[in-house]
């Protein structure tokens, strides 16, 4: 049975597909005042905003209330992407809330203050590109990565590097040996940096030694598309591939333990190629939620009904490169190369 939903946008249709799972999705907001490409896409931890970052450098925070644009950041011409945003957590040390932290195709890390609009601190990283940046779960230290393949490690106090992780140990990784797209620090074990790329590895990376330490061959990363479950136990990869798009790993053993079909049964539907796969933030993880290009959609699936999707997300123009399930569980974001951010309620 399928929840149709009214055709939205100038008359794309954004269909949401409720098989047996009871969950469905439905439409929340489209925000399309965009006039390029938004590469991510974040909740922030209260779930009161939700940023878009996007390929001319600027930084939409909406209210996700109203829908309406509350706050724009480093706006202005001549900017390369701001490639990624992450909102600092709410389990910082610091007393400033509202601060997230942006990297830049031009090497640039920036804290914001998205109420003053004030940029509150930044780094450059010369002559490299930076696609992905990741808090530790108690906002202490930040990480990044990108074009020059390491991990750099920051103190989020201070703003002081830390160390900078590269190449592995010889035995059984020798590190990453091109570009990293997806970063993600353990939720529980805060030395532990996963990382994805374009090499086909996922890279285990311990901070206290200072390379990675053991590896997955396989996916193929091109996107925000390495997750780890919130009891740290399962490792979600999307790829960026018309066959075995999504995987679930043992985060321990690196063993494969399921692929989950993009389609059920045989289709004539023109498959979709991974940019972006991730958990919700539930202690359960109990949903996944993944987009890409090729069909231009994102699917939803429910971890506790064998990973059945339960809703799909059409509409897009161009392809699907960020997703984003809110805090509590109850909203879906996700943008790509049309510029149109969408926001979906999820209901029980």
């Amino acid at each position: 049975m399928a929840d149709a939903v009214p055709a939205l946008e100038g008359g794309a249709a954004e269909k949401a597909t409720s098989l047996k799972t009871g969950k469905k999705v439905s439409p929340k907001f489209i925000l399309s005042d965009a006039s390029s490409e938004a590469f991510c896409v974040r909740f922030s931890p209260d779930d009161q905003y939700l940023v878009a970052s996007c390929g001319n450098g600027s930084m939409r925070v909406y209210n996700t209330s109203t829908g309406k644009q509350a706050f724009l950041l480093n706006a202005g011409t001549d900017k390369l992407p701001t490639t990624q945003v992450r909102w600092r957590p709410h389990q910082s040390l610091s007393k400033t809330k509202n601060v997230l932290i942006s990297v830049s195709a031009e090497g640039l890390v920036q804290h914001w203050h998205i109420t003053s609009g004030k940029c509150l601190h930044e780094i450059q990283e010369p002559e490299n590109q930076l696609y992905c940046i990741d808090y530790v779960a108690d906002g202490s230290q930040f990480a990044t990565s990108g074009k020059d393949r390491t991990v750099k490690v920051y103190d989020e106090a201070t703003k002081r590097l830390c160390g900078t992780l590269q190449g592995g140990d010889s035995i059984s990784t020798p590190g990453h040996s091109n570009r990293v797209f997806s970063l993600r620090y353990h939720p529980q074990q805060k030395n532990v940096i996963v990382t994805g790329g374009w090499d086909n590895t996922v890279q285990f990376w311990d901070v206290r030694k200072g390379h990675a330490v053991r590896s997955i061959f396989g996916p193929h990363i091109c996107g925000d598309a390495v997750d780890i479950s919130s009891d740290g136990n399962v490792l979600l990869t999307g790829s960026w591939r018309i066959e075995k798009q999504l995987q679930l790993w043992d985060f321990r053993s690196e063993k494969l333990l399921e692929n989950i079909p993009w389609r059920s049964g045989v289709s004539l539907s023109e498959p979709c190629m991974i940019y972006a796969a991730q958990f919700s933030k539930g202690p359960r993880s109990d949903m996944i939620v993944a987009g890409g290009s090729g069909a231009n959609e994102a699917k939803l699936f429910d971890r506790s009904q064998s990973n059945m999707a339960f809703g799909t997300i059409m509409g897009m123009s161009r392809a699907c490169y960020s997703v984003d399930f809110s805090t509590n569980g109850d909203m879906v974001a996700v943008s790509g190369g049309d510029g149109t951010v969408r926001v979906m309620n999820i209901h029980s």
